[in-house]
């Protein structure tokens, strides 16, 4: 019976569905070497034959090339079809035995190895617990030494895994809806991550951009820094070379400014042990009385006539008063207006210009320097015009009105 024609295919009868029901004929057993073709298997051994061994789109792929087109069967119709034609010998039949053949190549050579009904039946049971299944099935039904028995237990084998195989895919596809919401889940997971990781990627490559922006920036101001130090190199060479020895030349002028700064230190230690004379002359003139003149006796019952103090006779002269602090400028002034002299002064450099200073001398009629809160520059200016003028100059050490007070003292003019 052919079902396989182009056209599409009546009603399933019960001609075409007997296919699958044992046949009640056994096969005798074969004592001889040469492998079973699918012609020469019992009817029932063909339906779990093509099911399991070969796919249904191979089954369909193989009667659209024995029948020169295209089979319009169902799936169910073609297979019985294929089944009833390989109970003979025909073209279906030796497509599906060379297929078979070239599918399962390396089973049926292994099993080849296998030279008695024992041992095939060992093989068997090894091979059916593992994944090779469909090449072990076609491998033990066409090898020499499968006998009746041999064929009738793997083909309950067979169907019993067939059995287990629809309760499988039954629990698979259970596992594979509840996969599939999961895969949803994961999958709207995975957009938001996916957005999320586009956004950071994003950021990261605009503020990577910025940092790069910001290299380049750097790197420029490196480089025009770097062509400056060349450039002031080569400048420092050209002029250590224009002029020789300069390292000495620094090297002394340093050595001068220690020598000329402890000169000035010494100086001062000088002018303070001078000052520290005069005084004591000073105090000592007061005290002894003129040659063959009694000692001076002050009046017990009130103050008698006050003599001039020594301040008092500067009159209208111009006293200048070099440094001090500018907290004791008013008490300077004070001091020195009330000994009738005008008060004029200068700080030494620290905010007054430096060049002021020699007009100022030039204007001054006495100098009192404190030489304690000027600078190396005004002290010698001030040291070198009044050395100059022989104009009279007193150097006190510390700023304040005391001493102040002393160097007007000192300032008295002397008497013809």
């Amino acid at each position: 019976m052919n079902l396989l024609l182009p056209q599409p295919i009546g009603p399933v009868t019960a001609d075409n569905a007997s296919c699958c029901r044992p046949d009640p004929l056994l096969i005798p057993e074969r004592l001889g070497s040469r492998r079973r073709r699918i012609w020469e298997l019992g009817a029932h051994a063909h339906c779990p034959v093509i099911g399991v061994c070969l796919p249904l789109p191979v089954v369909r792929r193989l009667a659209d090339k024995v029948l020169g087109g295209q089979a319009l069967a169902t799936d169910y119709a073609l297979h019985c079809g294929v089944n009833s034609d390989c109970r003979q010998r025909s073209p279906m039949a030796e497509a599906v035995q060379k297929e078979l053949d070239r599918r399962y190549l390396l089973t049926v050579r292994q099993s080849q190895r296998l030279k008695t009904t024992e041992a095939l039946v060992q093989w068997w049971q090894q091979q059916r617990q593992g994944d090779s299944v469909p090449g072990a099935l076609w491998a033990t039904l066409t090898h020499p030494r499968c006998d009746a028995a041999l064929e009738e237990h793997v083909l309950q084998d067979i169907h019993l895994l067939q059995h287990q195989a629809g309760a499988a895919n039954r629990a698979d596809l259970a596992r594979l809806d509840s996969l599939l919401d999961e895969n949803w889940v994961l999958a709207n997971e995975l957009a938001r991550v996916q957005e999320r990781c586009t956004r950071q990627a994003r950021e990261q490559a605009q503020k990577l951009e910025r940092t790069q922006s910001e290299l380049v920036l750097a790197r420029a101001a490196l480089v025009g820094r770097d062509t400056l130090v060349a450039c002031l190199r080569e400048d420092l060479a050209a002029l250590e070379a224009s002029i020789p020895d300069l390292r000495g030349r620094q090297a002394l002028s340093e050595q001068l400014a220690r020598q000329l700064e402890r000169i000035q230190d010494l100086e001062r230690a000088l002018l303070r042990t001078q000052q520290t004379l005069d005084m004591e002359r000073l105090r000592q003139a007061q005290a002894e009385p003129p040659d063959g003149q009694p000692p001076r006796v002050e009046a017990q019952d009130g103050p008698g006539p006050r003599e001039p103090t020594a301040g008092e006779a500067l009159g209208e002269r111009a006293v200048l008063c070099v440094g001090g602090r500018p907290a004791s400028v008013p008490a300077y002034r004070r001091l020195i207006e009330e000994v009738g002299a005008r008060f004029m002064h200068h700080d030494g450099g620290e905010q007054d210009h430096i060049a002021r200073l020699d007009s100022t001398l030039a204007a001054a009629d006495l100098v009192i320097c404190q030489t304690g809160c000027i600078s190396h520059d005004a002290y010698w200016r001030v040291k070198d015009h009044c050395k100059r003028t022989g104009k009279r100059c007193v150097f006190v050490d510390k700023p304040s009105a005391a001493s102040l007070r002393r160097a007007l003292v000192i300032l008295k003019p002397v008497k013809d």
